[in-house]
């Protein structure tokens, strides 16, 4: 099942690759959530080898390329996305894969000074292999940042500003969207509690440094709020925080 869903999500990811270039990439942590500039998580990267996982349009390694980075590696389940993520940073010396970030495909291990994940580590089938996986790219004292939808996000429903619950939060397992994007595009995507994150990441043998369910950004402090019944909104980003953010330590 497992490695049906990868395949699927390949494909669609093939599909659907053009409506994320330039989205959910740094200095944004996610939709309406504190930026980097904020939040100063990633800290001082200059001379640093660093690692995205998820990598998509390339987006983010062209800012940790500005901030100095000396080694920009990052990994995709889509071709088309590392095609594009190559036009981002044409001219600049890259490792792109494609690649299931929860498969060993031989990247340097005790190797990196950071690994981050920037709106793409919910989709691994296999958290426990992802998370072992990035530990092991890490060099001791390396730091792992992620964000990802907070868990309880996609149960807050919204009709007519009224917001809701939808659903169980505590029954975890996958939910399938027959057209993501409104592309012929069957998309896979695991349920996690915000417990299962920090527990897997604990047993594996990170610890812990932030854990952050994410304000709505400064931004947008002086953007009109209005009812919104959207997916992501302002709206419902002002009552309940559309992400979190986790930093980890190999210590």
């Amino acid at each position: 099942m497992t490695t049906e869903i990868i395949k699927q999500n390949k494909q669609s990811w093939d599909v659907v690759a053009h409506h994320f270039n330039g989205v959910d990439a740094l200095p944004n942590y996610g939709p309406f959530a504190q930026t980097e500039k904020e939040l100063g998580l990633l800290e001082d990267v200059a001379n640093k080898r660093v690692l995205d996982i998820g990598c998509g349009s390339g987006h983010s390694l062209l800012y940790m390329a500005e901030r100095g980075a000396s080694e920009l590696w990052g990994v995709d389940l889509s071709e088309k996305q590392i095609k594009t993520a190559e036009e981002t940073l044409q001219g600049l010396e890259t490792h792109l894969f494609c690649s299931p970030m929860e498969v060993d495909i031989g990247l340097p291990k005790l190797y990196f000074d950071c690994v981050y994940s920037i709106y793409a580590i919910g989709w691994t089938t296999d958290l426990t292999t992802t998370f072992r996986l990035i530990y092991s790219y890490l060099k001791q004292g390396g730091s792992f940042v992620f964000s990802w939808d907070h868990p309880l996000y996609p149960h807050i429903a919204s009709q007519n500003g009224q917001l809701s619950l939808n659903g169980s939060y505590q029954e975890e397992g996958v939910t399938t969207y027959p057209n993501f994007k409104g592309e012929d595009a069957p998309m896979v995507i695991p349920r996690r509690k915000l417990s299962t994150y920090i527990n897997e990441l604990i047993k594996v043998g990170f610890t812990i440094d932030s854990v952050i369910e994410s304000d709505v950004s400064v931004n947008y402090e002086s953007t009109k709020v209005e009812v919104s019944d959207r997916y992501y909104s302002l709206y419902k980003a002002k009552r309940f925080p559309t992400t979190m953010i986790i930093k980890v330590i190999k210590k």
